[in-house]
């Protein structure tokens, strides 16, 4: 009985049409949102499109998947710039729409293509196509789209099936954008660099508990990055949510997660994302970001209809804005490429600072489970109730570092690997025809470096603390130099920084710097000491003055020997030596 009034509703919604099926409708229209195709239909979908609208449309292949499927985009447009030079040249902001990325949050592929079809054939933000280009990607991890199965989000009603969170290589995209190791990333960064959307909106379903909340929208820049754009992001955040609670949803402007995992009253803690995710990763490219987020416990007609309503929301505010954000964009790239000498936040963290909000929630219980020997919450749906519970949600700079007066140097050794990197993400730099020679430069030697325990994204991470000091080093014949003066300095900084979140260091690419090769025998160490503290009184003195003061010193025969080592000529100067350095000199 409850199925059938289900469907009932279903069919009395506007989304669902009783006439016969649209040849640019889905699968999941088709079923009364219960199902989803299969990436089959995405190619189908993608080129009947074109052939409906030969004027509005074209199918875009990007880049193939490491399991050789074709990476699809519609690029739609009534003005007839369908191409990246056509969209500059007429000055047309480009809003890039992604679905998929975590392919068994799919609601983003069929709401998409309802949205596309609705805002084409007038029924949807009438006009928005005439004064700007949608970049539709209808799926981002194509691949773990197909590994297709019933159970694939088992926190999530429907659709009956769905695909898988990862990729075929087993990346979780939206840890990737910076340090882009999956090839889909590479692809996709490919597309950024050649459209260079005004707006990146990533389409997701959550995680977590029951609750009546449907939907979070999160925007950046609101509080990271150029200071002039974050008004700006705080307009467009505020505007879609009007947009949907008008539409009877209970939007949210942060990530509806628990302060504590399952416990309701530890409330909320809002941040500022990391460049490994997309809602950090395009700050730092002057541009912005929303992370659409709708509640996994509504059903998929619900969350469809939700996210339709956000992709149109979208369309009408950058039909209406965005000629003039597209300028404030460009502004606040040129205020980019003059950051030299100023302080630049690479990471943030969330104050202590709260304040009480009222939360539509359920009644619920905590008790304890024989099965896990934990607290188990069980949540009535039955029973609305209101929660009154705490929002964290002051936002400070973390860390902050002066940007260097004229660039970064990346040794020749390097140079490869890293100017591959900095290609991925659209950065300029050149190579040295010439060696510098002897200059004087920052260097960063880290005091403490320390690896990740285990494998995270197919990487080992490191962490190290340290400080850039002045130097005089050797520069050779192919080195690259990056120029802090351009459009993308702060993720420049995002990359090469050390001790930057997502830096190249931190997610592993120099750990063989940090790694020492060469040592001392113990016998030849201890004769080294004694020569030593023959030789220097003064050091024997520091010696004596280290083992009384440092018990964890005096207790470890390793680091006792290891303090006439690091003295004696056959040290290795290089350990624990980042091999970027920065430059004030321009080249």
């Amino acid at each position: 009985m409850m199925r059938s009034a289900l469907l009932l509703a279903l069919f009395a919604n506007p989304l669902v049409s009783a006439a016969a099926p649209d040849p640019l409708s889905s699968v999941s229209e088709r079923s009364g949102f219960q199902r989803t195709g299969r990436y089959d239909e995405v190619v189908q979908l993608c080129g009947a499109f074109q052939k409906a609208y030969p004027k509005a449309v074209r199918c875009v292949e990007f880049g193939r998947t490491p399991e050789g499927r074709p990476m699809l985009a519609l690029a739609v447009s009534r003005s007839g710039a369908l191409t990246p030079a056509a969209a500059r040249r007429r000055g047309l902001p480009v809003l890039l729409v992604q679905g998929g990325i975590h392919a068994g949050e799919i609601d983003g592929k069929d709401a998409g293509f309802l949205a596309l079809r609705e805002a084409l054939a007038g029924r949807a933000a009438a006009g928005a196509l005439e004064r700007q280009v949608l970049l539709f990607v209808p799926v981002f991890n194509v691949d773990g789209h197909e590994r297709f199965g019933r159970w694939n989000r088992p926190n999530q009603r429907g659709p009956v099936e769905m695909g898988w969170r990862t990729t075929a290589q087993n990346y979780n995209l939206n840890r990737d954008y910076a340090k882009a190791d999956a090839p889909e990333m590479q692809a996709m960064l490919a597309l950024v660099n050649a459209w260079d959307p005004l707006a990146y909106v990533d389409l997701h379903v959550t995680d977590g508990a029951k609750f009546e909340a449907d939907v979070s929208i999160q925007v950046e820049p609101t509080r990271a990055g150029d200071a002039a754009l974050l008004p700006l992001g705080v307009a467009l955040r505020d505007g879609v949510m009007a947009d949907l609670a008008r539409q009877g949803s209970d939007p949210k402007p942060f990530y509806m997660s628990f302060a504590r995992t399952d416990e309701p009253q530890s409330g909320f803690v809002d941040a500022v994302a990391t460049p490994r995710f997309s809602s950090g990763y395009f700050q730092l490219r002057n541009r912005f970001a929303m992370l659409v987020e709708i509640h996994s416990w509504k059903d998929y007609p619900t969350r469809v209809r939700v996210t339709r309503n956000a992709i149109v929301s979208l369309l009408e505010r950058v039909a209406a804005h965005g000629a003039g954000w597209l300028k404030e964009v460009h502004e606040a790239d040129a205020r980019a490429s003059a950051l030299a000498g100023a302080a630049v936040p690479l990471s943030y963290k969330t104050g202590e600072q709260s304040r009480m909000i009222d939360f539509r929630g359920y009644a619920y219980t905590r008790t304890p489970s024989e099965v896990s020997g934990a607290l188990m919450t069980r949540y009535d749906e039955s029973t609305p109730q209101t929660w009154r519970v705490p929002l964290r949600e002051q936002i400070l700079a973390d860390l902050s570092v002066t940007a260097p007066a004229g660039g970064y140097l990346v040794p020749a050794a390097h140079a490869a690997r890293v100017g591959a990197k900095l290609g991925q993400h659209g950065i300029a730099f050149t190579t040295l025809a010439a060696a510098p020679g002897s200059v004087e430069v920052e260097t960063f030697r880290a005091e403490q470096a320390k690896f990740g325990a285990q494998s995270f994204e197919g990487r080992q991470t490191l962490a190290v603390t340290g400080a850039w000091k002045a130097q005089r080093r050797e520069v050779g014949a192919g080195a690259l130099f990056v120029p802090i003066a351009q459009p993308k300095a702060r993720l420049v900084m995002a990359l090469l920084e050390p001790q930057a979140p997502d830096s190249m260091l931190a997610w592993g690419d120099f750990n063989s710097a940090f790694e020492r090769k060469e040592y001392m025998e113990d016998y030849v160490a201890e004769e080294v000491a004694r020569e030593q503290m023959a030789a220097d009184p003064a050091l024997a003195a520091a010696f004596k003055a280290k083992l009384e003061s440092e018990p964890a010193f005096a207790q470890s025969a390793a680091d006792r020997l290891e303090f006439f080592a690091r003295r004696h000529a056959s040290w290795d100067e290089r350990f624990k030596l980042y091999p970027v350095m920065r430059s004030a000199t321009v080249y």
